[in-house]
């Protein structure tokens, strides 16, 4: 079993800056690629960043690529997601997520083993 609790939403606006934290416990941590998952109201969740176990590889979605920076430290246990530029689409949910294995395991299949509760951003205009 592995928890993941988020941390660092909030309410910011357009053109700031924000670092959402993600701390896991349970199995080694060093065993998951870790992502981060967004949904807004009335969408369906998404995959907007993921990180492989050491950090070597990195996946983003389009939307954010130039914006968003994943990150991990494996001595804390810990992921972040460094958003920059925000803009008021990117209001919604976001969940930190953990897939065993490969980040292809959580790019490709979407359905990562163990799930956050999710931290809320909101964008003002």
């Amino acid at each position: 079993q592995v928890q993941l609790v988020e941390s660092g939403g909030g309410l910011v606006q357009a053109g700031g800056s924000l670092r959402l934290s993600c701390a896991a416990s349970g199995r080694t941590f060093t065993a998951y690629s870790m992502g981060w998952f967004r949904q807004a109201p009335g969408k369906e969740r998404g995959l907007v960043a993921a990180i492989s176990w050491n950090g070597g590889s990195t996946y983003y979605a389009d939307s954010v690529k130039d914006r968003f920076t994943i990150s991990r430290d494996n001595a804390k246990n810990m992921v972040y997601l460094q958003i920059d530029s925000l803009k008021f689409e990117d209001t919604a949910v976001y969940f930190c997520a953990a897939s065993y294995g490969r980040i292809l395991t959580m790019t490709s299949s979407l359905n990562p083993n163990y799930w956050g509760q999710g931290t809320q951003v909101t964008v003002s205009s």
